[in-house]
C-alpha cells in the first residue's frame, strides 16, 4: 500500500500543474479567499450598523501589507497570482466596508435609516388601523 501512495505522490508531482495545485501555494491563497467573499457578501447582504470600524482598519492594513509582500516575492518564488488576486479583492471589499461605515457613522447614514424605520413602523401602523386611509 505505501508503494502505491508513493507511486502515485511519484507521479503528481511529476507533472508541474498538478504539483502546483497540491502544494501549499496554490491551497493557502485559494482558503484564503473566504475573507474576501464574506467582506463581499457582507457588503450586499448587511446593515452597516453592524460594521466593526476596528475590524475594517486592521483588514485594510492587513491586505494592503501583504498584498505588497505578495508582489515582493515575485523575485524570490515567482508570481504569486491567487495571492495578489486574495489581497486585492480583499483591500477593495474592506474599503468599501469603511466607507459604508463612515457614512452611517459619521455622515448621516444612521440618521436618515432611523427615519426611514420610523416612516415603514407608521405606515405600517396606519394601514393596521384604518387601511382604507392608506394611499397604494
Amino acid at each position: 500500500m505505501a508503494a502505491a501512495i508513493s507511486a502515485l505522490n511519484a507521479k503528481i508531482r511529476s507533472n508541474p500543474a498538478l504539483s502546483y495545485v497540491c502544494s501549499t501555494h496554490f491551497w493557502g491563497p485559494v482558503s484564503n479567499f473566504g475573507i474576501p467573499i464574506a467582506a463581499v457578501l457582507d457588503i450586499t447582504r448587511k446593515d452597516p450598523e453592524i460594521i466593526s470600524g476596528k475590524m475594517t482598519t486592521a483588514l485594510v492594513v492587513y491586505s494592503a501589507v501583504f498584498m505588497r509582500y505578495s508582489f515582493l516575492s515575485i523575485d524570490v518564488e515567482g508570481f504569486e497570482l491567487i495571492t495578489i488576486g486574495c489581497h486585492f479583492v480583499n483591500e477593495c471589499a474592506q474599503l468599501a466596508q469603511g466607507y459604508r461605515y463612515l457614512n452611517y457613522w459619521n455622515y448621516g447614514g444612521r440618521e436618515k435609516s432611523l427615519a426611514e424605520k420610523a416612516k415603514e413602523a407608521s405606515v405600517l401602523a396606519a394601514s393596521s388601523v384604518a387601511p382604507e386611509l392608506v394611499k397604494k
